[in-house]
């Protein structure tokens, strides 16, 4: 954390402290006359509520995991959101005071308001909607790459993959289960070191998923920029194709054709999505161990850490293996 970061709280875990009554306080504090109507939404990593205004609609405020971001961070995620916005593209932005300060501060918490957006996750079966979708994201991307950032972190194969790797063994992973474990993320991650070398690095969403989406009115609304990073062009394309070979294929080429009307895709990424996904897999697992002193990760996830998960676990792990030897996707 930077130090001139408000201080985090106290509390044995943080969220411990976020009561109703703190959350209203906190939302009144920005200037907002809240009536009391609370709802909290599906978030792990933050806290998350709608909250009711008086006379109004409801907002959203988003509370950030103290320590996560540093302040310089948050705002520059806050910033390429501005800019999404300007460039007329539907992103859910933080709402901006008349001073254009969008970051706020009480009693050790930091949080972000927003407008409320409804929707529903996109229908990737239909080709419409991934022309739709394409052209959002290549827009996206175009300001993207019309700047850098300066103070968010990128995908690297040391943060995803080794740091998690190590962090399990050392944690985690039932003593029987090590020496399998280790010689397969071993040998995982020297595949992904040959592989992941893109030469073109952009500013992304980072988590680009359907649960991150929301279609009203033929429109893709983008939520949720907390995993901003800088990473190759893939990155956000790579978890909307599913399915076997030939369906990839087909998903990819209708979400490149409308991607490409507004910026271009260096066909060569293709060969960087299975570094991505193992990497993903792997920090996914490590997240979890991370943040299971947080209360509501055990009751959410009951089912991490047992020998079963375990199982499974290196089972993905070493279809992703054979997934690396196979010829990268290609374009139709």
């Amino acid at each position: 954390m930077n130090p001139t970061d408000p201080p985090a709280p106290n509390a044995s875990h943080p969220y411990e402290r976020l009561t109703p009554d703190l959350v209203i306080d906190a939302v009144e504090s920005a200037g907002y006359l809240c009536d009391a109507r609370l709802l909290a939404l599906n978030s792990y990593e933050n806290r998350v509520y709608q909250v009711g205004i008086e006379d109004d609609v409801p907002i959203i405020a988003k509370f950030y995991r103290p320590n996560r971001w540093s302040q310089e961070q948050i705002l520059e995620e806050h910033s390429f959101a501005a800019e999404l916005v300007d460039a007329d593209i539907s992103l859910v932005a933080p709402l901006a005071e008349a001073d254009g300060r969008t970051l706020h501060h009480y009693q050790g918490f930091s949080f972000a308001l927003f407008r409320r957006q409804g929707g529903h996750p996109p229908e990737l079966d239909n080709p419409d909607s991934l022309l739709v979708l394409g052209r959002t994201l290549g827009r996206i991307h175009a300001v993207g790459r019309a700047s850098e950032f300066q103070h968010r972190i990128d995908i690297s194969v040391q943060r995803m993959a080794v740091d998690s790797y190590e962090y399990l063994s050392e944690h985690f992973v039932p003593r029987e289960l090590i020496p399998a474990y280790t010689s397969l993320c071993e040998d995982l991650i020297t595949r992904i070191k040959e592989t992941y070398q893109p030469q073109t690095l952009i500013r992304v969403h980072g988590d680009c998923h359907v649960g991150n989406v929301l279609w009203r009115d033929d429109t893709a609304h983008f939520v949720d920029l907390d995993d901003c990073v800088t990473a190759p062009a893939v990155q956000d394309l790579w978890m909307f194709i599913s399915g076997d070979r030939q369906q990839q294929t087909l998903l990819l080429s209708e979400l490149l054709d409308g991607y490409q009307e507004f910026c271009d895709f260096e066909p060569r990424q293709l060969g960087l999505i299975e570094s991505l996904r193992t990497m993903r897999i792997m920090h996914y697992a490590a997240w979890l161990g991370r943040r299971w002193d947080d209360p509501a990760f055990p009751h959410s996830f009951t089912w991490f850490n047992d020998a079963r998960y375990w199982s499974d676990h290196i089972l993905e792990l070493r279809e992703q293996m054979s997934a690396f030897d196979e010829p990268p996707l290609t374009l139709y």
